[in-house]
């Protein structure tokens, strides 16, 4: 009799428990729905299916502004500085949100939604990763024969993909800055077989487009065959010619992050935002619809062969070392 008196007290206080979480949930949603709306600043594209779904479930509408990479501190640092960001959420690859903690502009929030993420997820009281901006090698399968689609990294320097290449601006474009200097970290095992592949790379001319955003278009025309870019393009971009090569080596890329603004116009809607889109349903609706690699259990994008692939987060670059190894791709891809 006493254990189940125990039993019963304990299935009584898990109960309560969940009853007082539900009626905060619903003070806070009820907050949000008063504010009426959450701005959100993202590098991420193809979004609109969460937006969407957040207002049709939530009653509190979304907005959505897209901020290229290379264009995200400056734009948010500016307004924020002239009291005037009115964003109340933004979300852009790790090293991005943290230049923008150091100024300032982040406000302290954590998610309850996070509580099934991967501890190394939960980076502060700011910041919450959730996914990794894996970069790979898109190819137009239309156009490259199955025995030319490169097996490793190194395939890029072959003289067959010379003027054939298209990538991010590797002197401005902080998450192509980070990747390569990635590839020295994670991938080659010496400094000089690193300097000889980004020598080889650059022989091959690649064309340069401010950021991973444009460069599926050049491969699903034919004018270019490869891209340095984002597996996700194959979903988004639907029914393109497009496939990624299965490389031997892993696949990398910056960590996805997302958090509530420091003097958000609309707080309480911000905090609903970010519930909401770390939910499974959200990140369900980012993989599968969007293409994206999330860090919520379980859950993949429907592409072909990528659950299986090895992706690893590369090591965040400080500010000074963006400008440090964005001068010098500068001079060994010839940037003009």
């Amino acid at each position: 009799m006493k254990k189940l008196l125990v039993a019963s007290l304990f299935i009584l206080g898990a109960a309560q428990a969940q009853a007082q979480n539900q009626l905060q949930d619903m003070v806070q949603l009820n907050k949000a729905r008063a504010e009426g709306k959450a701005a959100f600043y993202a590098n991420i594209t193809a979004v609109e299916p969460i937006i969407k779904a957040f207002t049709a479930d939530t009653g509190v509408t979304g907005e959505y502004t897209r901020i290229s990479t290379s264009k995200f501190v400056a734009t948010a640092i500016t307004e924020f500085e002239a009291g005037k960001l009115q964003a109340d959420v933004v979300q852009a690859p790790l090293p991005v949100l943290d230049l923008l903690k150091e100024k300032g502009v982040l406000a302290s929030y954590r998610s309850p939604a996070a509580a099934g993420y991967p501890e190394w997820t939960r980076k502060d009281e700011q910041v919450q990763i959730f996914g990794i901006e894996y970069v790979g090698l898109i190819y137009n399968k239309e156009l490259v024969k199955p025995a030319d689609v490169p097996k490793r990294y190194e395939d890029l320097t072959l003289p067959k993909w010379k003027d054939k290449i298209v990538m991010a601006n590797p002197a401005n474009h902080p998450t192509t800055i980070s990747w390569l200097v990635g590839l020295k970290e994670n991938i080659f095992k010496t400094e000089p077989e690193w300097r000889d592949f980004l020598k080889g790379l650059a022989a091959n001319k690649p064309m340069f487009v401010a950021s991973f955003g444009p460069t599926p278009a050049p491969v699903e025309s034919g004018e270019k065959l490869i891209a340095i870019s984002m597996p996700k393009y194959i979903v988004t971009k639907a029914p393109a010619p497009l496939d990624w090569a299965r490389l031997s080596q892993p696949l990398m890329g910056s960590p996805r992050a997302i958090a509530v603004a420091a003097k958000a116009p609309h707080p309480a809607a911000a905090r609903a935002f970010v519930d909401y889109w770390l939910s499974q349903k959200s990140m369900e609706i980012l993989a599968k619809d969007v293409g994206e690699y999330v860090l919520a259990p379980g859950i993949y994008p429907p592409i072909d062969g990528i659950k299986d692939a090895k992706v690893i987060a590369i090591r965040e670059l400080s500010d000074d070392e963006i400008q440090k190894w964005g001068a010098e791709f500068k001079k060994i891809f010839d940037v003009k």
